[in-house]
């Protein structure tokens, strides 16, 4: 009797696209965000909890499983701003005096300065990479290039009541754009059609 070797079976896992859930986690600490910066909301305690859990673990998530579809770009934003989001919620609770008055009196604003300046050359080379993924993606992008560009003057206290406008206007039209591009994302993949249109890639550096 001959022996049989074990048969063998491939297995395809699939993984839904994650950009609604990292574009949705965006678009509520974004607007939250921004919210406190035009004075139409007061303080950060309700700020920090969404920043945490909408801003950091839901974007955090969305990289975890773009990393699952080989999606470098994808994997690279949402994690790169789920941990900003982590990083802000831990400094406004410094700030507030949660982790003492040692560390809350030795703030530097200065020190976020270079925090901000630094997401601002990440996001610049990041929207290069949103040309070529779709129109309100690009968006996105460009709207954070302006976020961070106002916090980082702000932050160095260069012009910092006009910077700081800039960076609360910028925050909310992140925060409208992300929301209609998670609808998007969902309606467009739950119906297997262009439901919402998010406008094709520029074709600049990919033909």
């Amino acid at each position: 009797m001959s022996a049989q070797s074990p048969s063998t079976q491939s297995v395809k896992i699939i993984t839904a696209d994650p950009s609604a859930i990292g574009l949705f986690g965006l678009a509520i600490v974004t607007l939250v965000a921004s919210s406190q910066k035009l004075e139409i909301t007061t303080g950060l305690s309700y700020a920090i909890p969404w920043a945490i859990f909408l801003g950091a673990f839901a974007q955090l998530f969305a990289a975890i499983q773009d990393a699952k579809h080989n999606n470098t770009f994808g994997m690279t934003a949402f994690s790169a701003y789920a941990f900003f989001w982590f990083g802000m919620a831990a400094s406004w609770l410094i700030k507030l005096g949660v982790f003492g008055a040692t560390l809350a009196a030795g703030i530097d604003p200065k020190q976020l300065g270079f925090v901000f300046l630094g997401y601002l050359v990440f996001t610049l080379f990041m929207t290069l990479g949103a040309v070529e993924a779709n129109k309100v993606l690009l968006i996105i992008f460009i709207l954070i290039d302006f976020l961070f560009l106002g916090l980082t003057f702000d932050s160095f206290g260069i012009a910092a009541e006009v910077f700081h406008k800039l960076a609360a206007c910028a925050e909310l039209g992140i925060g409208i754009v992300s929301l209609y591009g998670c609808g998007a994302s969902v309606l467009n993949a739950h119906f297997g059609r262009t439901f919402l249109p998010v406008g094709a890639p520029l074709g600049i550096f990919k033909k």
